[in-house]
């Protein structure tokens, strides 16, 4: 019997989840399908009760569902640290949580500047994404800046670190991206349809900053557009967290290799194609 596996967020629409695993689905000779579905923050845990009922093999959860979907699920222990989940593995029959959002951006940055150990990051934003991110780096060493709007929030996901710090988007942000060896936006500024906004202009960056954008729909970003004209060297787009979190999904759900090339390529086909 095909095995169903999706994605659920709000919106939905604009991922490319199901593009890069059908693709690995194909590679490999196997009968499933992965879908998207849209769900609100109100029908989530419905939705979670109803891909058990369902069969639903397994799901990643994006924005802006992300913390809200640990309740509903029995999260492995570096998840429930991070306090937020964005994959459901059924194959137990309870619905088990994983976080692989650290794992695809510690992957994407040890190959762009190799140890992360005492590197300075900033990072922008304190959602799912951010606290996964900030989680694993600073195990690795990093020494982590959270910005956030909101500097409550930033703070308290900073307290849950060992050497991390937070602030607010204000005049001393432009003073930490100047400080800062790496800048990454884990934030959803600037993805499509909103894709000329940014948190960050060409004249707060300088050359030798680190920047990497977790958005990847626009594959090219403002954010990267403007590093480009700040200069920068070392420039990140999206796709390759995109692949790294979903092969790490992927491998919990099927127990089987992910072919990481052909999934990432799909993926940048069809945003060249967009």
């Amino acid at each position: 019997m095909k095995k169903i596996y999706g994605i659920i967020g709000d919106p939905v629409a604009h991922s490319l989840s199901p593009v890069m695993h059908n693709a690995a689905f194909e590679k490999l000779g196997m009968d499933a399908v992965y879908l998207a579905f849209r769900v609100s923050k109100d029908e989530l845990e419905d939705a979670v009760r109803g891909a058990k009922s369902l069969g639903i093999s397994g799901l990643n959860v994006t924005i802006p569902l992300k913390e809200k979907a640990l309740f509903f699920v029995d999260a492995e222990e570096v998840a429930k640290k991070i306090g937020a989940i964005n994959t459901i593995d059924f194959s137990s029959g309870t619905p088990i949580g994983y976080n692989t959002d650290g794992i695809g951006a510690k992957k994407v940055l040890e190959e762009t500047v190799g140890e992360i150990k005492r590197k300075r990051v900033l990072i922008l934003g304190a959602g799912g994404a951010a606290r996964a991110i900030s989680f694993y780096l600073d195990a690795e060493g990093a020494r982590v800046t959270i910005a956030n709007r909101t500097k409550e929030r930033a703070a308290q996901l900073a307290s849950n670190l060992h050497n991390a710090k937070s602030i607010g988007l204000s005049a001393e942000f432009k003073k930490h991206i100047k400080d800062s060896d790496i800048l990454i936006n884990a934030t959803s500024v600037g993805m499509h349809p909103d894709e000329d906004a940014t948190l960050v202009n060409a004249d707060m960056m300088h050359p030798d900053l680190v920047v990497f954008d977790i958005v990847y729909n626009p594959m090219e970003t403002k954010l990267l557009r403007e590093a480009k004209r700040a200069g920068v060297k070392k420039i990140v787009d999206g796709v390759k967290m995109l692949v790294y979190q979903g092969a790490a999904s992927f491998r919990i759900w099927t127990k089987e290799e992910p072919p990481v090339e052909v999934m990432e390529k799909v993926v940048r086909d069809a945003l060249i194609r967009d």
